[in-house]
C-alpha cells in the first residue's frame, strides 16, 4: 500500500511538471533556443577545425580581417608557409595579409618558393611585411616580395648575399690515422669534399655558382621592390643594416611595429574600423592539436638543408 502511494505521488509530480511547462511556454521556448544556439556553435567549431580555422568562420559570418603568416627561425622548409599563404588567399573574409618575419634566412630553394608564393598572393590582395628583431638575407628576400615593408628602427635586415661554407679535416684524419677515398665519375664530383683540399679550379667553379645565385637574389629584390637592379647591387655586399638605415637606403618603407603593419594592411585592404586579426593555423595550434596531428600524420621536424644559403647568423649574436 505504501509503495502504491509512492507511485501515485510520482505520477502527480509528473503531471504538475507537465502542467507547468504547458502553462509557461516561455520556458520551453528558451530551452529550444539554448539547444539551437549550442548546436550552431558546435557546428561552427567543427566547420572551422575541419576546413581551415578562424578564417573560414570569418568568411562564413561575413567579417573582414587581416591574416598574419609567421616566419620564424631558420628557413629550411616552405610547405607550411606556402599552405598558409594559399589559405589566406582563398579566404573571402581575409582582405589583406601581413607576413611577420623574424629570421636570419636559410636555404635557397625554400626561400625562393615562399617569395614566389607571396608574389602570387599580391595579385589577389595587399601583402605587408612586418620585420621583427631580424629579417636578414633570406628573411629580407621574402620581405622584398611584399607590397610594403615595415621594420623596427633596430631591426637587423639586409645581408643581401649568399654563403657556402666548406671544411677540411685532412689534418685531423692524419692525426687519427684515418684515410678517406672518393670513387667518382668525374674530376669535380667530390668538389668541396672535406677529405681533400679545394683546388684553384674547384674554387673558381664554386665561386661562379655562388655569384650566380647571388645574382638571382639581387634580381628578386629589384623585382619585388620595383627598383633598378643596379641600385640593389650597390647594397648587396652582404652587410646587415638596421631598420633605420634600411629605410634611408630604400630597402624599407616604414618604421613601426607589428600593429602598425596590421593597420597598414587593413587600410590597404579597405577594412573600416578595427580588423579581426587571424594568425596562420600552423603557428597557433594548441598542444592537443599538435599531438593529434603528429599522431595521425607522422610528420617529423628539425630537418636542415645543406649547401648554398641565404643566411646571416654570426656566432656572437644571441
Amino acid at each position: 500500500m505504501k509503495s502504491l502511494s509512492r507511485r501515485e505521488k510520482e505520477k502527480e509530480d509528473a503531471k504538475e511538471a507537465s502542467g507547468m511547462a504547458s502553462r509557461y511556454p516561455l520556458i520551453r521556448g528558451l530551452r529550444i533556443l539554448f539547444l539551437s544556439l549550442l548546436l550552431f556553435f558546435v557546428a561552427v567549431f567543427f566547420y572551422a577545425y575541419l576546413t581551415g580555422g578562424e578564417m573560414r568562420v570569418l568568411s562564413l559570418l561575413g567579417g573582414e580581417g587581416v591574416g598574419v603568416v609567421l616566419i620564424e627561425g631558420t628557413i629550411d622548409d616552405s610547405r607550411e608557409v606556402i599552405r598558409d599563404l594559399k589559405q589566406f588567399g582563398e579566404a573571402n573574409g581575409i582582405k589583406a595579409v601581413v607576413v611577420r618575419i623574424d629570421s636570419p634566412g636559410g636555404a635557397v630553394a625554400p626561400t625562393q618558393e615562399i617569395y614566389e608564393e607571396v608574389l602570387k598572393l599580391r595579385k589577389k590582395k595587399p601583402v605587408i611585411a612586418s620585420l621583427s628583431g631580424m629579417a636578414a638575407s633570406g628573411g629580407y628576400y621574402i620581405a622584398s616580395a611584399c607590397e610594403k615593408i615595415v621594420a623596427n628602427p633596430g631591426t637587423l635586415t639586409g645581408s643581401i648575399g649568399v654563403i657556402m661554407e666548406l671544411g677540411n679535416i685532412e689534418e685531423l684524419m692524419r692525426k687519427l690515422g684515418l684515410k678517406g677515398y672518393s670513387i667518382k665519375s668525374g674530376p669535380h664530383k667530390d668538389l668541396g669534399s672535406p677529405l681533400r683540399p679545394l683546388s684553384p679550379e674547384g674554387r673558381v667553379i664554386l665561386q661562379a655558382l655562388v655569384d650566380n645565385v647571388h645574382g638571382q637574389f639581387v634580381r628578386a629584390v629589384a623585382r619585388g621592390r620595383g627598383v633598378p637592379e643596379a641600385k640593389i647591387r650597390q647594397l648587396a655586399d652582404g652587410r646587415v643594416y638596421s631598420g633605420e638605415q634600411a629605410m634611408g637606403l630604400g630597402l624599407v618603407d616604414h618604421l613601426g611595429n607589428m600593429e602598425d603593419a596590421i593597420d597598414l594592411a587593413a587600410k590597404r585592404g579597405g577594412i573600416k574600423g578595427l580588423p579581426q586579426v587571424i594568425y596562420s593555423r600552423s603557428e597557433t595550434k594548441s598542444w592537443w592539436e599538435k599531438l593529434l596531428f603528429s599522431f595521425f600524420r607522422g610528420r617529423w621536424a628539425g630537418r636542415e638543408s645543406l649547401g648554398l644559403r641565404y643566411e646571416w647568423f654570426p656566432s656572437f649574436l644571441q
